[in-house]
């Protein structure tokens, strides 16, 4: 795989990692304290319930960052696609953004999102003075990544770095941004509505086994539970015995053969102009045709925007939709 495309990648595997590390940030760590009683613990089927979220000008998020603020933000920039995300669900458009994700038909589609700024410098190095340019009230980057920006931003506008390891760390920046702009009501609405699709996905979990892989050759990646966050809702719907190997370690198509895998979910990673679906790649690959899910016509190449990058409730409630549906 390109080293570009690792890095993408390894920013969410070395934060969930270190979270690991610290005892925190997975599903299987200590039940979250904002999360109803009925869904603490690993195995326990997801609560539907929302509690109430109250507006406010301070929080201080499950990762312990505090962000406070004069009024609520009008004019947020964001940095990692969690953000626009969010701001779609709570029915606030970026005033820039540097994620594709917006131009999804489900999100603002292609026209809309064309008409947000685009910040320069990509997503690994953005640029401090074209955010500024905007003259934010609140930047949202992933901390990472865009945490070194910190001090070029201070002074100017408040600067948010968030870390999402785990869907629960999703609805919690949900919730948190609900509460800084004041729209409490559409937040607990887009809970409501991702909670509901959890719950009912995992009644109706089966015992296929599932994969996702990613990457723009075939030195391909496998996302696990453990470093990525649409991954960590499959073990709740179908059997995905794919644990991660640390930040470098992955598994090799002989594996994969081994596990007789039924649904195969593939991530094409593109870096400037796209040339070819990673599945088209992998095919390259006599042991590819071997694959249970190959045979039967079960690879499907889904929008890595939603289901790499996403990571809020409107992306995860998408993979949710997908996936169950090819797990039939």
């Amino acid at each position: 795989m390109p080293r570009t495309a690792l890095r993408v990648r390894r920013w969410a595997a070395i934060a969930v990692l270190g979270g690991l590390l610290a005892g925190c940030g997975t599903e299987n760590a200590d039940p979250d304290p904002r999360e109803p009683a009925a869904a603490a613990g690993a195995g326990a089927r997801t609560s539907t319930e929302v509690r109430p979220i109250e507006a406010a000008t301070r929080i201080t998020d499950a990762k312990g960052v505090t962000v406070s603020l004069p009024k609520p933000p009008e004019k947020i920039v964001c940095l990692v696609a969690l953000c626009d995300d969010i701001l779609v669900e709570l029915g606030v458009t970026p005033t820039a953004t540097n994620s594709q994700v917006l131009a999804h038909p489900k999100f603002l589609g292609k026209e809309k999102a064309a008409k947000i700024p685009v910040v320069p410098g990509g997503f690994l190095s953005p640029e401090a003075e074209a955010i500024l340019s905007h003259k934010p009230d609140l930047v949202i980057g992933l901390e990472d990544t865009h945490g070194k920006l910190a001090p070029a931003l201070k002074g100017a506008t408040a600067f948010w770095p968030v870390q999402p390891g785990s869907w629960q760390d999703s609805v919690g920046y949900l919730r948190d941004l609900a509460a800084l702009t004041g729209r409490t009501a559409q937040g607990e609405k887009a809970e409501k509505a991702f909670r509901t699709r959890l719950a009912e996905a995992e009644r109706q979990k089966g015992d296929r086994t599932a994969l996702i892989i990613y990457g723009s050759d075939e030195n391909f990646g496998v996302a696990t539970p453990e470093t990525d966050v649409a991954a960590g809702l499959f073990p709740k719907i179908s059997h995905y015995p794919w644990k991660s190997r640390g930040v470098d370690g992955s598994y090799s198509l002989e594996e994969i053969l081994a596990r007789d895998v039924d649904v195969l979910f593939v991530e094409t990673l593109s870096f400037g102009t796209p040339d070819g679906k990673l599945s088209d790649k992998l095919a390259k690959n006599p042991l590819w045709s071997r694959i249970p899910a190959v045979k039967n016509g079960k690879v499907i190449e889904v929008d890595s925007e939603v289901w790499a990058k996403g990571r809020g409730t409107r992306s995860l409630g998408l993979v949710l939709d997908e996936a169950t549906a090819a797990l039939r």
